[in-house]
């Protein structure tokens, strides 16, 4: 799977602490061999943000993304549940 970043993510993934940067690299290699690897928690997400899919990367902190094709997906923002809102 091919990742770009949006600007945003970038932006929100610069403000983590290194233990949450480390963590979010770790599950983002999993992704990259399947993005609805039962240890991510994927799911589809609802209301405004219907047309993307969210991820875990602990037990408070997500990471959104948009596939954009079988072999694409752009992360969108990176945060804890506050990015729904």
């Amino acid at each position: 799977m091919d990742i770009e970043y949006s600007s945003h993510f970038k932006k929100e993934y610069g403000k983590l602490n290194h233990y949450l940067q480390k963590k979010a690299e770790k599950r983002e290699i999993v992704f990259r061999n399947n993005v609805f690897d039962p240890r991510l928690k994927t799911h589809k997400l609802h209301g405004k943000l219907k047309e993307f899919y969210s991820f875990s990367v602990g037990d408070k902190y997500r990471i959104v993304f948009a596939l954009v094709s079988r072999s694409r997906a752009l992360f969108l923002d990176i945060g804890d549940h506050d990015i729904y809102r």
